[in-house]
Formats: C-alpha cells, sequence, structure tokens
C-alpha cells in the first residue's frame, strides 16, 4: 500500500522550492511506495519579489508578531487525505516564520493537515533561523502535529558578507556572484545535494523509526549552530519585540518609525554585532559547557 507524503512550503525566490523538491526526490523515485502532493501556500494578495525598499521594512512589524494575512484554500484533494510524513519547507523573515507561513498556521487548514503527523521541517536562510524555528516548535505541538526531523540549510558565508548578498537579492533581484561579492542564498551544491536528507528520511519511514531520524540528519550535516549567531539572534528578538510593538502601537508615526528602525537595524549589524562578536570570544571559555548543551539543544527537535 502506497504511503502519502505531503511537501507544504512558500518561497518567494524558489531557493526553497528547488530544496524541498530535492529532498522529496527520493519519495518521487519510489512512485509505487509513495504518493507526493506538493501543497503551494498561496496568499490571496502576495508579496513582491523582488522586495522594493519600503514593502520590505513595512512589513517588519506584521511578521516579527506573527500577525497573519489571508491565504487561499488549500484544495481538497490536499485537506481530505491523511498524510503517513509531512516535509514541511519555510522561510524566515525577521528571525520569525515567514507571514505566508504564519497565516497557514493560524489559518484552521493547518491544524486539520498537521494534527497527529509526522512532520520534517526544512528552512533555506541567510544564517538566522534558530529562534524562528522555536517558534514554529510551538504551533507543531498545540496542533498536535509529531516533529520527528528538522534541516536548516543556509548561506555558509561569514554574517556580513551574506547581509550584502541577501540584500542585494531582495532589492535588486541578483543572486549571483557579482564582483567581489559571492552568490547569495544556499550554495547550489547543498541544494543540489539536499536529496540525501530524503534518502535519510525516506529510510527511517520505511523501518517505522521516526524517533531516530534526527540524530541521523545531525550526523550528517542538516543543522549547524553557530554559537556567536545564537547570541546574536537572542538579542534581536529583544530589540524586534520593542521596536514592533512600538510602530504598531503608534499608528499614526508608522512611516517616521519604520525610517528609524531601518537606520536602526544597518547600525546594528555594522556595529553592534562587531561589539557582541569581541565579546562572544572573549567569554568562550565562561560559557563553553553552557554553549555546548544549548548547540546540542538547538539541533535537536524537542521543545524546552
Amino acid at each position: 500500500m502506497q504511503k502519502n507524503i505531503l511537501v507544504i512550503y512558500y518561497s518567494q525566490t524558489g531557493q526553497l522550492t528547488d530544496i524541498v523538491k530535492n529532498v522529496a526526490q527520493p519519495f518521487e523515485a519510489k512512485k509505487d511506495e509513495y504518493n507526493v502532493t506538493y501543497y503551494n501556500i498561496q496568499m490571496k494578495k502576495d508579496f513582491p519579489f523582488p522586495w522594493s525598499s519600503d514593502v520590505f521594512f513595512n512589513a517588519f512589524p506584521e511578521s516579527y508578531l506573527q500577525i497573519p494575512s489571508e491565504i487561499l484554500p488549500p484544495s481538497e484533494e490536499v485537506l481530505n487525505k491523511k498524510y503517513d510524513l509531512i516535509i514541511f519547507g519555510y522561510q524566515v523573515w525577521y528571525l520569525t516564520p515567514s507571514i505566508p507561513i504564519i497565516s497557514f498556521l493560524k489559518s484552521g487548514y493547518a491544524e486539520q493537515i498537521l494534527k497527529d503527523t509526522p512532520v520534517v521541517t526544512i528552512s533555506g536562510t541567510r544564517n538566522m533561523w534558530m529562534f524562528s524555528q522555536e517558534k514554529l516548535k510551538v504551533y507543531l505541538k498545540d496542533m498536535k502535529a509529531i516533529l520527528v526531523g528538522n534541516i536548516a540549510l543556509v548561506d555558509r558565508h561569514d554574517n556580513y558578507t551574506s547581509v550584502l548578498t541577501v540584500v542585494r537579492w531582495m532589492v535588486g533581484g541578483q543572486k549571483a556572484k557579482s564582483g567581489l561579492l559571492p552568490a547569495a542564498g544556499v550554495s547550489d551544491e547543498e541544494i543540489n545535494g539536499a536529496g540525501k536528507y530524503g534518502e535519510i528520511i525516506e529510510r527511517h519511514l520505511k523501518n517505522n523509526d521516526l524517533d531516530t531520524l534526527q540524530p541521523d540528519l545531525v550526523k550528517n550535516g542538516a543543522v549547524e549552530i553557530r554559537a556567536f549567531l545564537v547570541r546574536v539572534e537572542k538579542v534581536g528578538n529583544k530589540i524586534f519585540t520593542i521596536w514592533s510593538n512600538l510602530i504598531i502601537k503608534k499608528k499614526e508615526k508608522r512611516p517616521l518609525l519604520i525610517k528609524f528602525f531601518k537606520v536602526y537595524l544597518m547600525a546594528a549589524i555594522w556595529v553592534i554585532s562587531p561589539i557582541v562578536l569581541v565579546l562572544h570570544l572573549l567569554t568562550t571559555p565562561i560559557f563553553w559547557f553552557k554553549r555546548k548543551r544549548q548547540r546540542e539543544y538547538l539541533q535537536g527537535i524537542n521543545l524546552k
């Protein structure tokens, strides 16, 4: 009897589409054993790509505060089928699952699809996804979904290079290498090689041992944790909480506050972030064991 696999995703650039389809390929290759369905989340009013700078920064407060927009309903095929496994691909916007993903999770359709079903989450991001995944874990737990695995593919370049390349890509639409700057996003090599994770997932599903899937994925490079970025992300969440609530509450001053936030964010990236890096390096010997425990937790799938 065929097993049903559902692939859920939302992608502006196409990068995440390529990733989830490559992960799903080992299932596609065994059509006698698996029936693979794709569900591309669609917004009633979609976001632009490339972004304009104004629209990009204006999406910040709703994104960080997880305020949903309306999505188009999934097809009856997606809604009325019971799945043996769901592969859930998502983007990160402002240290949080993207508005389309949050909109799906808060739509009412999500619980119908995800409840009592094993889920493997997959993110394709610049580099800071850790606490976004923590937020997603809460949604999945509340819907009684069964998180069995997580894969986090990132831009491997240093933090400052990737800032420049992602802005050029998101606002200018240019992903390819140019001048001194490398190509933006997850490397083509990693995207094309994502099928290896699908093979691991398929093997565990076939052997009915999804409980041991995540350690196998981690052992094969599915989740890299950079302690410095964990620290930056913690600080970023505190700052974003203040800014997002201020912008939402002061509706009449929103355009001006968005401009101030944009300036602040650039200063934080280029001035505050290097200071955090220096402090992180200086305290490494003191917090080595704490950071080791933190890394092991963030590589896992449990929720504190």
